[in-house]
């Protein structure tokens, strides 16, 4: 199989970019931009560090991230698994992209730029729900916000169609990882409970 690796050569095979591809970039929020960001409760953050890469999903019941300023972006983060996959890289690196989605919008809007972590008291009870406040937040410095064409979520009928009967679910992935040490009936039947208790 032959390996591309010259960039001459891998933009030789896609050609230019169109006009709009080009023009539809920012370096800081638009009006239409924050008022995309500001309907998005969803987005997939992807960072860097010394052990490699990390992709992530991070949701809330209102706006996924806080503008600080039209440059910066706060994005909470809810206690989980506490592997703290991402925030590691960010602490060690700070490159940071997020890709976020509406659920039936087909664009997907995109901020790459640098991170860095604060456990600031008034800015974590800014994000407070309930009597739960997010460990740490993450402050995302913009260097470019550009919105993506829809064909990838058009091609996929992404927010058309439901899937999840295929798929495995997350109590049968930890018997399976952990050869039954986890029972999946058992960690199904207690999850909703343990789940109700920590979301907020």
């Amino acid at each position: 199989m032959r390996r591309i690796d010259d960039i001459a050569e891998l933009e030789a095979l896609y050609g230019t970019p169109s006009d709009a591809a080009l023009r539809k970039v920012a370096q800081r929020l638009t009006p239409a931009y924050r008022r995309w960001i500001e309907a998005a409760r969803f987005c997939v953050i992807s960072t860097v560090g010394p052990d490699g890469t990390d992709g992530t999903p991070r949701g809330d019941d209102g706006p996924v991230v806080a503008e600080l300023d039209p440059g910066t972006l706060a994005l909470p983060d809810w206690r989980g698994n506490n592997r703290l996959d991402s925030l590691r890289n960010i602490v060690s690196d700070g490159r940071i992209s997020l890709m976020f989605m509406v659920p039936g919008d087909n664009v997907v809007v995109r901020v790459n730029g640098t991170a860095w972590l604060t456990d600031d008291a008034e800015l974590r009870e800014r994000f407070r729900r309930k009597t739960m406040l997010p460990a740490t937040v993450a402050v995302i410095e913009i260097a470019e916000i550009y919105a993506q064409c829809p064909k990838a979520l058009l091609r996929s009928g992404l927010w058309g169609r439901d899937d999840s009967a295929a798929t495995p679910s997350l109590g049968e992935i930890l018997d399976e990882m952990t050869s039954g040490e986890i029972d999946a009936g058992a960690w199904e039947r207690d999850y909703p409970e343990r789940a109700r208790t920590t979301l907020w």
